[in-house]
């Protein structure tokens, strides 16, 4: 197709220059802009009849002080805040607050935190991970890298204090273990060898480290995101997340203040927190009156995962991959798939599904005609790496010691085990002292990410491929690993034929290096770069 190009003249191509990437093609960026005159541009576009590029012209030009250049450095601008504020109430829409968005850093946050921020699905994270950072050294000015408050006297910071202690005296006994557990092989390079033993002692040791030890965030998100954010945290019964909210919200207002303006209205944000406060109280109240706040039994040595509901059938799978192919309605899909033989029907299934040389290859929506709803026990770092997936539903009780902490088999041959039994058992007493002195929602703070915690997940079968591959990987932690097992079995014993089509599953629980092939290949990418 010949593409329309607008003509601009050399005065207006001057006014669009520093703003839009290219000014003679369909596609294009922008750029130099505050977000929030990006959001009212996008929102005024649905109702206009030119083009971007004119709009911007017609409407937004004109309303700049002194160049278009000098208008739009820095912060938002009383001009910028107009702009948006006369787009958003004409049109009253909540989805001009998804037209732009933000970088923010939260840094020295809890682990108990960074499930609070990552709550939010329509946002992207980045999380600093206990799995390659060694969280023996001190943070800047001193200290050891755990959350503090002073009301929690002497004894919090004793506990978290034995914990980290044990943690660095541990860490160096288990990588000498390591090193001789799986020695270096004649074509591992001995950069990748070394990183892949250090991981391994980190994996090891990660169970031992609190939830309250200290990570560094990245998060990108909308305004309208960040908007449900700061009224999940002003909500919260947690000081932590109370304090980032006022802290997250003074940024914010520095760059997008438009997009969190209902914040801190007592008719808009007001109300929602209080209505959220209330709602949470109401769970508490319901849960105690039906018996069901008392301490859980976990009698499983190891995670535990379990297959509440599972909807729909093969048959609904592929008539729902037929469906964008066909002409017909679903239901004729459905019943025409039911004539075939199961053979037949298997058959067809893989060819649907294709041959998938990469677990990135995923088949097509009709696998999402599918759900399985599974109640999950395992320890709390293995549910931190599984609550960071988007696309399904996860809810999670209040971590505690009451489902039990198991001790990784390779620490006793590593001979740290008691250390860690140690660290378990003083995690504990912590936790039991914090809850006695009316603080239990600072409790899961003092418990190692090896306690336990129950939790579900909700997906369909398209994100269950996605989860059950990636976290089966050679590269992963074998506390997920484990549930991802677990989770495959699971479906394998209700689908059989979804199950088969995971063909990325790695089955293999041999004690490994569990990094050796990821670090290999970065070495050899870093090689070939230099």
């Amino acid at each position: 197709m010949d593409y329309p190009v607008e003509t601009f003249t050399d005065e207006e191509r001057a006014i669009l220059a520093p703003h839009f990437t290219n000014l003679d093609r369909p596609v294009f960026a922008l750029v130099n802009l505050p977000e929030t005159v990006k959001g009212a541009l996008f929102a005024r576009y649905s109702r206009y009849q030119g083009t971007l590029r004119r709009l911007f012209l017609d409407e937004f030009a004109a309303d700049m002080e002194g160049g278009v250049q000098r208008a739009y450095e820095g912060a938002e601008g009383e001009r910028a805040r107009g702009l948006y504020e006369r787009i958003f109430l004409g049109y009253g829409d909540d989805s001009v607050g998804q037209l732009g968005g933000a970088h923010l850093a939260c840094e020295w946050v809890s682990n108990v935190m960074t499930k609070v921020l990552q709550r939010g699905r329509l946002a992207a994270y980045l999380e600093q991970s206990t799995r390659y950072i060694p969280y023996d050294a001190p943070m800047p000015g001193g200290g050891y890298r755990y959350w503090r408050d002073a009301t929690l006297g002497p004894d919090y910071e004793q506990a978290m204090d034995f914990l980290f202690d044990s943690y660095a005296e541990s860490l160096p006994r288990v990588m000498a273990w390591a090193e001789e557990r799986f020695p270096r092989g004649p074509d591992e390079p001995e950069a990748a060898h070394r990183r892949s033993v250090k991981a391994k002692a980190l994996d090891l040791l990660r169970g031992l480290l609190p939830a309250a030890s200290l990570s560094h965030m990245g998060i990108f998100a909308t305004g309208q995101a960040y908007e449900q954010l700061l009224l999940r945290l002003h909500a919260s019964p947690l000081p932590e997340a109370r304090d980032y909210a006022e802290m997250i919200l003074a940024e914010l207002k520095a760059v997008i203040p438009s997009f969190v303006a209902r914040v801190e209205r007592p008719d808009r944000g007001g109300e929602w927190i209080a209505y959220l406060e209330e709602r949470d109280r109401a769970s508490g109240r319901l849960a105690a009156r039906l018996g069901l706040d008392r301490e859980p039994v976990h009698d499983e040595p190891g995670p535990s995962v379990r297959l509440l509901a599972a909807h729909g059938s093969e048959e609904d799978l592929l008539a729902a991959l037929l469906f964008e192919a066909a002409a017909s309605s679903e239901e004729e899909a459905r019943t025409a798939v039911r004539a075939l033989p199961p053979d037949e029907r298997d058959a067809m299934l893989v060819e649907l599904v294709g041959e998938r040389p990469n677990r990135r290859h995923r088949p097509g929506r009709g696998f999402e005609a599918l759900r399985y709803r599974f109640e999950v026990v395992s320890d709390y770092g293995a549910f931190r790496d599984l609550q960071r997936h988007r696309l399904l539903t996860i809810q999670w009780q209040t971590l505690g010691p009451y489902l039990g902490a198991g001790v990784p088999a390779e620490l006793e041959d590593a001979g740290v085990a008691d250390a860690y039994r140690a660290g378990l058992e003083r995690s504990r007493e912590e936790h039991a002292r914090l809850v006695e002195t009316g603080r239990p929602e600072i409790g899961p703070y003092a418990l190692c990410l090896g306690y336990r915690i129950r939790y579900v997940l909700d997906m369909n079968a398209r994100e269950a491929m996605h989860l059950v591959e990636l976290r089966s990987g050679r590269e992963g932690h074998p506390a997920y690993r484990a549930v991802a097992h677990a989770i495959h079995a699971e479906i394998a014993r209700v689908h059989p034929a979804v199950a088969r089509a995971m063909t990325h599953v790695d089955a293999d629980t041999e004690p490994r290096l569990e990094r050796i092939l990821s670090e290999i290949r970065t070495h050899a990418k870093q090689k070939a770069s230099a």
